[in-house]
């Protein structure tokens, strides 16, 4: 692991971390070096599942909302501006008189975030090392304008959260696969990524379905949609879709994986989402998945189900259907 930027101011001795007191961490994911940060003193503010899960494994206290008051908060920024707002406003008012270290790379946009918060108050130097920037300030200055300012309304009366995929306007992608999807669908389905629940409330139109479960990595996305969606025959599951195990396969599945964990696409997120539905769907199981036209699937489909079709899609999307999944892919993850 290299050593990263925290870790190499920290032990530079140009930044020096309060000697007691608790540490919070925001944003701070799975492979992220804190080697140089007292273990026992910090708690982590992560919600999205695998990272969260991750740093448990490393020992870290990590939990889904801060407690608070801290001597010292880090924010790791988000690629999401509004999120990594909100995490500052938030460390800020839970760190009152304390140090606030921000860290991130220029691609999460580093290089503006400083330039704004030195518009606001006085902040130290840049450091600037491996491709990103950090900073550190005292928490005397008030950044209520950052704060959350609650949910934001949608149509058809959703709401959503800053920071969750497609906070602001319901998913082109997502309209499409709905309006592409049969009347008749199977009885005991899953929404693999299922996000603030616009699938998941559409499918429950449907009165012969028994059973729907939504299966989301992002607890705030998760906690929107319990909110979204109240018909009793959902079921909600704050888990990395791609390991998730049922107690029981599906009949099937639907799904609008997502393709960014940073602003780079990467297609195999989108690849083991179909892996894990293939092994999510007793032998019958049906697979609905819509996806950019540029990301490539259908190989990763070819090889864990027997049929393929594309049913619906236009310039910007494809709609695809894969039935009968290979044996092969239902074993234990």
């Amino acid at each position: 692991m290299k050593k990263s930027r925290l870790s190499l101011i920290l032990e530079s001795g140009a930044l020096a971390l309060p000697e007691d007191g608790p540490i919070a961490i925001y944003g701070a994911g799975a492979d992220d070096d804190l080697r140089a940060l007292p273990k026992d003193r910090c708690e982590i503010i992560q919600g999205f599942k695998p990272d969260h899960d991750a740093l448990l494994a490393r020992g870290f206290q990590v939990v889904v909302a801060a407690n608070g008051p801290y001597a010292a908060s880090i924010v790791m920024l988000d690629r999401s501006k509004a999120k990594t707002r909100m995490m500052l406003a938030e460390a800020v008012a839970k760190t009152p008189n304390g140090l606030i270290i921000v860290d991130g790379l220029k691609t999460q946009g580093a290089d503006g975030f400083y330039k704004e918060c030195r518009k606001r108050l006085a902040v130290s130097e840049a450091f600037s090392k491996a491709h990103g920037k950090l900073f550190w300030f005292t928490s005397e200055a008030v950044f209520d304008d950052w704060a959350d300012a609650g949910p934001i309304q949608l149509e058809e009366d959703f709401q959503t959260v800053a920071g969750v995929f497609s906070a602001e306007k319901i998913d082109r992608g997502s309209r499409a696969l709905i309006a592409a999807l049969p009347e008749k669908l199977p009885k005991r389905l899953a929404d693999l990524g299922a996000g603030w629940g616009y699938l998941s409330r559409h499918i429950l139109m449907r009165e012969k379905i028994r059973e729907l479960h939504l299966i989301e990595a992002d607890y705030a996305a998760l906690e929107c949609a319990r909110k979204n969606v109240t018909d009793p025959r959902a079921h909600f599951h704050w888990a990395d879709a791609a390991r998730f195990i049922p107690a029981q396969p599906f009949d099937g599945i639907i799904t609008n994986p997502p393709f960014h964990t940073s602003r780079k696409a990467d297609p195999d997120i989108g690849r083991g989402f179909i892996t894990a539905a293939a092994g999510m769907l007793t032998p019958s199981g049906q697979l609905w998945l819509v996806a950019n036209r540029h990301l490539p699937y259908e190989r990763t489909l070819a090889e864990t189900f027997r049929n393929v079709d594309e049913i619906a899609g236009d310039n910007s999307f494809k709609i695809l259907r894969a039935t009968k999944p290979l044996r092969g892919n239902r074993s234990q993850r």
